[in-house]
């Protein structure tokens, strides 16, 4: 079923944002259903996840993992992944989205809860100036979808740059210039500075990965996205 969430300020009730459930939403994304060359960008994300995850995959194989989970100890690391994770799955339920409505701006009869149904309610019987009002709104509501995305990638490296800040700090901290004669404490002092040069190469190295991997994720949103919305327009201008 479909659920209201908001109307919009050029059009009436009839006009209202609804978006289908999601075991509709992903039927509406079996094959047969769409057509095929909406799944380009499904299969881009898809093959830029494979291949992301066989290079962690090799990394692990080699042990760089381990040795990076057993140098974190401000758990700085663990946090930049939880904040990676988050962002992949926003940007995963995006990248589902805008197939979706890719999908229904190819057919023929647009699903009624699809942007394109959406905005060819609103633009019917409207002068250009209105017409361009309301694209202009379409914009702005598709380009909202992509900041959480992204504001999560730089993040990232905030975290990262976070982390190498903490990591000095407890590199210097445990050197002590007056104990710099004692043989018996070079050692305590190496190894404190080992660890804390250990964790700000790791989290800066961690951030700048993870950063990557999801910067080129949105830029894939952002393609679909821009896509979406010329092709709204030039099939709103069309009815019109």
């Amino acid at each position: 079923m479909f659920t209201p969430t908001g109307s919009s300020a050029f059009s009436g009730p009839e006009t209202a944002d609804v978006r289908p459930d999601w075991p509709e939403f992903i039927a509406d994304l079996a094959p047969g259903k769409a057509d095929q060359r909406a799944y380009l960008l499904l299969l881009r994300f898809a093959l830029l996840n494979l291949v992301s995850i066989a290079l962690l995959g090799a990394a692990y194989l080699q042990g760089w993992i381990s040795a990076l989970l057993a140098g974190d100890t401000t758990y700085m690391v663990t946090l930049i992944f939880i904040t990676f994770l988050a962002g992949l799955f926003i940007c995963t339920r995006k990248i589902l989205q805008v197939s979706w409505e890719l999908n229904q701006l190819r057919s023929m009869t647009p699903h009624p809860a699809s942007r394109t149904a959406l905005y060819l309610r609103q633009t019917e019987g409207r002068d250009s100036s209105s017409r361009s009002l309301i694209a202009s709104a379409l914009r702005l509501k598709l380009g909202s979808k992509i900041t959480p995305v992204r504001y999560l990638a730089s993040t990232l490296v905030l975290l990262g740059l976070i982390g190498t800040v903490v990591g000095f700090i407890m590199a210097l901290s445990g050197v002590d210039p007056q104990a710099a004669s004692d043989a018996s404490a070079i050692g305590g002092m190496v190894a404190t500075l080992i660890g804390g040069m250990s964790v700000a190469l790791y989290t800066t190295l961690v951030g700048a990965v993870l950063n990557i991997w999801l910067m080129i994720a949105c830029r894939l949103l952002e393609s679909g996205t821009a896509k979406l919305l010329t092709g709204i327009v030039e099939r709103g201008e069309l009815h019109a």
